[in-house]
């Protein structure tokens, strides 16, 4: 039987892989830590494709030069290649977007397309995430089943610069809705959320709900160890 590997260190990836392998007959291995990511280990599985779901560093060159490797971005590209897809759609008020599936080159982001499927940018980031997952292995069975030769990308290149930490703090200006975007784009495991300081403290705001022009979250409050110190 093949040999295949899905290399994800989120949770919610993780977890799906482990009830999803369940149904799939051919071999399927885990990597969920970079270390694990090396050439030796590669070898002695021999995978036919190695696959990448939200994975966030670089892919050392000799790995995707000798396998197969896909990895699945949040936007149309050529269209939004580059860092922090999700939220750099969000502040572009952006309600949907694609899953492309991208065989991976040299150029991030930049790899031809296998396929691509729609997605919903409804909600908080986790749930956009988490909304991902089975779209993102619907593409990894359909892609195992047909094993097909990706075409060159099409269109007008975008690309996203990777938002930094400092940009998670509330803007001092906007609408109540641009707020609510601000913090629901943030609202994620892993990721920096959207904050506020104040003095020796750090407010955190989670839970965003916008309703009938209200605005309501959730507050978080930590010692801001920078002023702190």
């Amino acid at each position: 039987m093949p040999n295949y590997i899905v290399a994800t260190t989120k949770p919610w990836n993780i977890e799906y892989f482990e009830q999803w392998k369940k149904n799939q007959q051919d071999n399927w291995y885990l990597f969920s830590e970079v270390e694990q990511l090396n050439l030796a280990r590669i070898k002695e599985i021999t995978p036919r494709y190695i696959f990448f779901p939200h994975w966030s560093w670089i892919v050392p060159k000799e790995i995707f030069k000798n396998y197969e490797c896909v990895c699945f971005h949040m936007t149309d590209v050529p269209y939004g290649r580059g860092g922090t897809p999700l939220q750099n759609l969000i502040t572009r008020g952006h309600k949907e977007t694609k899953i492309s599936s991208l065989k991976m080159t040299e150029i991030l982001d930049a790899g031809p397309v296998y396929f691509k499927s729609s997605l919903s940018l409804h909600g908080a980031a986790q749930e956009i995430y988490e909304r991902a997952t089975p779209i993102i292995f619907e593409m990894i069975e359909q892609i195992v089943a047909e094993t097909p030769i990706p075409k060159e990308q099409i269109g007008h290149i975008e690309t996203f610069k990777r938002r930094t930490p400092e940009q998670s703090c509330l803007p001092l200006k906007g609408g109540l809705k641009e707020l609510y975007d601000h913090i629901r784009m943030l609202d994620a495991h892993s990721y920096p959320n959207a904050e506020l300081t104040h003095g020796e403290f750090k407010l955190l705001f989670k839970d965003a709900k916008f309703e009938d022009g209200n605005l309501t979250a959730t507050v978080y409050v930590e010692q801001n160890k920078d002023k702190h110190d």
